[in-house]
């Protein structure tokens, strides 16, 4: 929180044209209306993380509002692929299922999310850098839109519109492998979210974000990635 501040209070004093920073789903914390849409609250985390991003969202609002500074945040639905980091999900399953370990599967495995590619989710921060957000004349502030304003601030979710299961995920890791995963069943995590499923209208009515990766062609190239990467044959 401190080094985001830091962040806002940079770009108001260089006079930064446009500020887009990583928010995460997570913030919808408790919410189960499913889709998930920025226009309604999200002020449930039920991980601290989570309300750190949200913390941030607020912290951006205040400096659109009192220094005009347009700022838009990306809602990020669980994100994979190539060069990212070795402690996410994909990178583990991949990295026990070749050393022939065991896969801690919390809640069983009984979870499901909108995986998105990273290049889908490179695409989309290129393209919200430039439509540069304006105040919105439309917004009311007896009925308010927690993802619009009437100061240069938007919220988008930015993911995969399609929902998958855990389980899915893992074994098209497998096939992608050419090998079964050892499994070692777990209880849900405290804070661990069930599932997340991203509306994602306002992002593509607003600067056409459409996400074109599905789970089996991400995978596949994560799969051919990571050996070329450790040299595995």
């Amino acid at each position: 929180m401190v080094g985001f501040f830091n962040i806002l209070d940079c770009s108001n004093r260089f006079k930064i044209k446009h500020l887009v920073y990583a928010s995460t789903s997570s913030v919808y914390g408790a919410n189960e209306n499913f889709p998930l849409k920025e226009n309604k609250i999200a002020d449930h985390p039920i991980q601290f993380y989570a309300a750190t991003k949200r913390s941030n969202e607020i912290m951006a609002h205040s400096y659109s509002s009192i220094h005009n500074l347009p700022t838009t945040g990306l809602r990020f639905f669980t994100v994979y692929g190539p060069w990212g980091r070795p402690d996410m999900a994909l990178f583990i399953f991949t990295k026990k299922i070749i050393e022939g370990k065991k896969i801690p599967l919390f809640n069983h495995g009984n979870h499901s999310r909108s995986f998105t590619y990273v290049d889908d989710i490179v695409d989309g921060v290129f393209k919200s850098t430039i439509k540069i957000p304006k105040k919105n004349k439309l917004w009311s502030s007896k009925n308010p839109d927690p993802s619009s304003s009437n100061c240069p601030f938007r919220i988008y979710n930015i993911g995969n519109n399609k929902t998958e299961s855990l389980k899915k995920y893992l074994k098209v890791i497998e096939k992608n492998l050419g090998k079964k995963a050892k499994i070692k069943n777990l209880a849900i995590q405290k804070g661990d979210i069930v599932k997340t499923s991203a509306d994602l209208k306002k992002i593509s009515k607003e600067i056409g974000f459409y996400p074109k990766t599905n789970i089996e062609t991400g995978i596949k190239k994560f799969t051919n990635w990571y050996k070329e990467y450790h040299k595995i044959k």
